[in-house]
């Protein structure tokens, strides 16, 4: 089949498409394509996931606009099926692949996932078939692995057999089909008509613009993305450290500095976790090598990776203004996804949290309304409790009665890494109050 051939199809619905990895950004691509009339087959690795979405319903727990509707609706309806086989993608014509790329412990990447993705489709790709690696990857990835990959694996050459491109996924939970439909995307082709034939696809299911590159520019611009953003927070976070340190509010610095023209501070706060942030400006850095004196980014990452490390430096000095010790204290942590209303835990900071706590002798509890293991009764993790920290900004926390919080616990220390509560109404609420970038005369006012 020739990519003119493809497009014809795609601009019929007649295209059918695969969609390896159902998880955050798998599932909302193969439910908007599903909902514009392609016939969508998803394969996903996880046997109870598949299941959950072929009986209609949404396997993510938090907060997720439409989603979960639009699953019963294309499922019910026949235009999505789930299946753990990639034997079922053979009649596919476009084949999205939405895999983990994680990096490890010394920052570098491991793309077993992907790699075993192309090995496991590889077999089942039908002649001409286009491949979109929607996964963010370390910039060469498309030309050094998955190409020789798919080559090694059908038997076939790239452009002759296949297809092949990368169109990076700009998507965070709780705005997962909002961003997909709402954002810009990087078609980068192997070939310039190949971008072309992936921007035919993504029109039908993208309302914003689409620009076509090679497949490194589209590498290069998320990775890149990612890492600006990161810097950006780590500035906010130093920033929220000064203030801290001189008695200042992060946050009334915050406003008046972003009323220069061009200036946007981000917001200070107890840690960056997710999929992304933590891990794209790494997969950045590592495509540079040895060439490239790289210190920017690898000393943001250093200042938001020892974010959790202050929260608990707060709930000690908290501790010490009653006169105790984290050995022994009783500390409840709000909050375990990475992000306010998801439960999306992975790299959640409140992990790294609650190792550090638990490693000075603490006893900790944890509270998170999204995640199923840790949605007990807030009043009763409280009770008695010497110490409570946020860190995740729900949404439920927002309407937490502190008088109620306090008199509750045994010693009313309360540790804000997201600035949920205003300082003078948790002082009144009988608290002894420090915040991230809150300086600690203002951390403790008193009320005229």
């Amino acid at each position: 089949m020739t990519l003119t051939d493809l497009r014809r199809k795609i601009e019929a619905r007649e295209a059918s498409i695969g969609v390896i990895g159902l998880g955050y950004v798998g599932l909302t691509v193969a439910c908007a394509l599903a909902d514009v009339g392609f016939r969508v087959v998803g394969v996903e690795i996880k046997p109870d996931r598949v299941q959950q979405i072929n009986a209609g319903r949404s396997p993510i727990e938090g907060h997720e606009p439409g989603l979960a509707e639009l699953i019963a609706r294309i499922t019910a309806s026949g235009w999505l099926r789930a299946t753990t086989a990639y034997d079922d993608l053979r009649s596919c014509e476009v084949v999205f692949i939405n895999v983990e790329t994680p990096v490890d412990d010394d920052h570098v990447p491991h793309f077993e996932a992907l790699k075993a993705a192309c090995r496991s489709l590889g077999p089942a790709l039908k002649d001409g078939a286009l491949v979109i690696v929607e996964s963010t990857i370390t910039p060469g990835t498309m030309d050094r692995l998955v190409q020789p990959l798919l080559i090694e694996a059908t038997g076939r050459w790239l452009s002759e057999g296949f297809y092949l491109g990368h169109c990076p996924e700009r998507v965070m939970p709780g705005k997962l089909l909002a961003n997909l439909r709402g954002l810009s995307r990087v078609c980068g082709g192997s070939t310039p008509e190949t971008a072309e034939t992936m921007m035919a696809l993504y029109r039908t299911i993208v309302h914003a613009e689409l620009d076509a590159s090679d497949c490194v520019t589209a590498e290069l611009v998320k990775t890149a993305e990612n890492a600006y953003r990161d810097v950006n927070i780590a500035f906010a976070n130093e920033l929220a450290l000064v203030c801290e340190a001189t008695g200042g509010d992060f946050l009334r610095v915050r406003e008046l500095v972003n009323k220069s023209p061009g200036r946007n501070v981000l917001l200070a706060g107890a840690g960056v976790g997710g999929h992304c942030i933590p891990k794209d400006p790494w997969l950045l850095v590592y495509s540079a090598g040895d060439e490239v004196p790289l210190q920017l980014v690898p000393s943001a990452r250093a200042v938001n990776d020892a974010m959790p490390g202050h929260v608990a430096k707060l709930i000690e000095q908290g501790l010490a203004r009653h006169g105790h010790t984290m050995a022994g204290a009783r500390v409840v942590v709000m909050g375990y996804a990475y992000l306010e209303n998801s439960d999306d835990t992975r790299n959640s900071p409140s992990a790294v949290l609650i190792g550090t706590l638990k490693n000075r002798g603490a006893e900790v509890v944890v509270h998170d309304p999204y995640v199923p293991a840790y949605a007990a009764s807030v009043e009763q993790l409280v009770q008695g409790a010497d110490a409570v920290a946020f860190v995740v900004a729900h949404e439920a926390y927002r309407r937490l009665a502190l008088s109620d919080l306090q008199a509750r616990m045994r010693t009313p220390v309360l540790v804000d890494g997201r600035r949920i509560f205003d300082p003078r109404a948790a002082r009144a609420a009988g608290f002894t109050y420090l915040a991230i970038g809150l300086g600690l005369d203002l951390g403790h006012l008193t009320l005229a």
